[in-house]
């Protein structure tokens, strides 16, 4: 059984006397043990970041881009190591936990690509006036500045790209902030192993100690320790609503409130129109039922729910999507009480009036294995019980059957906030509809139109985020270089002396990247 200590900055640390077990989900042994971080421990770490980032933020772009690009070939020398004890944590297949670790790598260097171009600081000058009537105009340069050290909490459905080194780790080192990652519970060993390789390239490539640090511990207790500490900048969390809004409540509560980006999943409507409806019956039925089951469903842009006009063709669909979905099959779950919330969620829905079962997916009697199940229910009973709505984390999903055009337009207006949202139709279709396109857009961060929300392209333009309750900050996205934003601020300098300038704003602009110079996007000198 592995058994790891804490990592504070380039330091080994287990003082404590509590232990947490990490559980293969699939047969119940154990994996690894972690000592549980002490205060002291939490206090050092935050230390240590504090006084990092005095020394990280001065980084150039180019020496944070070979940090990024350092710890992706180390990830990648941990070799078969981290893939065993991934998916024994994690209950993951093989293939899915490679591909997630070239997903995190390449994210890693995504970043590192951005830092080496520049222009994401978003540089703005407006130079001196001194002859302007009836006041001189002053020299004003503006630029983004890292906010401090940032908390990441990882997530328990990726534990490679949305965890110790994921987007939201990726993402603040990239913006120039230290960093301390509290270990999701559910792979321990996993996050160690990461940890390591994050240490291993912050000493090969000259970084201050406490750039990086890694606790283990008990989610409420340890991540209320980091939430307040004084020395934390802001907050990234992935997971369930409950504690992201727990985590957002802490922050806003402290003597000097800080931004919390969490990520809090959502229901992800799918919304098919007539004409896609009656032509397409067959492909959209075997499409929601895999898109629904991807990954025993643990996703937080499974689609939840499929809304759809009664129609003679709704008829024949029904019948085709009960088909398909009873050929579907479930898996094991991340961890014991996921499965345990998955099966409490399904029996509220089952017991709800109103509440019909539509079809259920093939069923396995083994350790934390959920079976897939669809409901469908009429439109007037989920406007009577709006907690129909909400997400069960898991392989199911609701159909949700409406009267007419106008019933799909209002069930769209009392949406809450998703991450994604999702319209099949035809080119007529969409035209007809585009009023619901309208609602949506302010619905959701990812609009879809003839695909499925399972699976998120990490790039320049995507949007992971959402309108609350998916999210708490809908102006941000977790996923793609636009995530950098979350951890800095705009600061402008008045009159600054040329050799007082960042690279980025002054006139000779030596890195030569865009900026935006008395209102006219530039490369040249000034």
């Amino acid at each position: 059984m592995i058994s790891g200590e804490h990592i504070i900055g380039f330091v080994a640390s287990a003082e404590g006397g509590d232990i947490m077990t990490s559980i293969n989900p699939a047969n119940g042994e154990k994996i690894a043990e972690f000592i549980v971080a002490t205060p002291a421990e939490v206090d050092r770490a935050l230390e240590k970041a504090a006084a990092a980032f005095q020394v990280y933020r001065k980084k150039s772009g180019i020496e944070k881009a070979e940090y990024l690009e350092a710890i992706a070939d180390e990830i990648m020398d941990l070799g078969d190591e981290l893939i065993t004890i991934c998916c024994a944590e994690s209950s993951l297949p093989k293939g899915r936990i490679e591909g997630e670790r070239g997903r995190t790598t390449g994210q890693l260097k995504l970043f590192a690509n951005l830092l080496r171009e520049g222009s994401w600081l978003d540089a703005r000058i407006e130079t001196a006036n001194p002859e302007r009537l009836p006041l001189p105009k002053p020299d004003i340069r503006y630029i983004q500045i890292p906010l401090g050290p940032v908390v990441v909490f990882g997530a328990s459905n990726f534990p490679l790209a949305f965890s110790v080194a994921g987007g939201d780790t990726a993402s603040a080192f990239a913006a120039g902030c230290s960093v301390v990652v509290k270990a999701h519970p559910a792979h321990p060993a996993t996050s160690w192993l990461i940890g390591k390789a994050i240490q291993k390239a912050a000493r090969s490539t000259g970084m201050p100690d406490g750039v990086f640090s890694l606790l283990f511990g008990d989610g409420p207790i340890l991540g209320s320790q980091l939430v307040k500490h004084p020395n934390v900048k802001a907050v990234a969390f992935t997971g369930s609503f409950g504690a992201g809004k727990a985590i957002y409540d802490l922050a806003v509560r402290r003597e000097v409130p800080i931004p919390v980006y969490a990520e809090m999943g959502s229901t992800n409507p799918v919304f098919v129109l007539p004409q896609a409806l009656q032509n397409h019956t067959e492909l959209l039925a075997k499409g929601f039922s895999a898109s629904v089951t991807l990954g025993v469903g643990q996703f937080c842009t499974n689609p939840g729910m499929l809304i759809y006009e009664n129609s003679e063709s709704a008829g024949i669909f029904n019948s085709k999507l009960e088909e398909e979905f009873t050929q579907t099959s479930g898996g094991v779950m991340l961890a014991a009480n996921i499965y345990q919330s998955y099966n409490a969620g399904v029996a509220k829905h089952a017991a709800t009036d109103g509440v019909e079962t539509l079809a259920k997916g093939n069923h396995t009697d083994s350790h934390n294995t959920a079976s897939p199940i669809l409901f469908k229910i009429k439109s007037d009973a989920l406007k009577a019980q709006p907690h129909l709505s909400e997400e069960v984390f898991g392989p199911t999903s609701m159909v949700v059957e409406a009267t007419s055009r106008q019933d799909i337009l209002d069930i769209a207006r009392n949406l809450s906030g998703h991450l994604t949202a999702t319209v099949h139709g035809t080119d007529a279709d969409l035209i007809e509809y585009q009023d619901l396109l309208d609602i949506l857009e302010q619905k959701a961060g990812r609009l879809l139109i003839n695909g499925y929300p399972t699976g998120v392209e990490v790039c320049s333009a995507m949007v992971h985020g959402g309108p609350f309750p998916a999210t708490t900050d809908s102006r941000s996205t977790s996923v793609g270089t636009a995530a950098i934003n979350r951890f800095t601020r705009p600061v402008c300098y008045q009159n600054m002396p040329q050799a007082l300038l960042a690279d980025e704003l002054k006139n000779t602009n030596p890195l030569g990247i865009w900026r935006l110079v008395n209102g006219l996007l530039s490369k040249d000198e000034i």
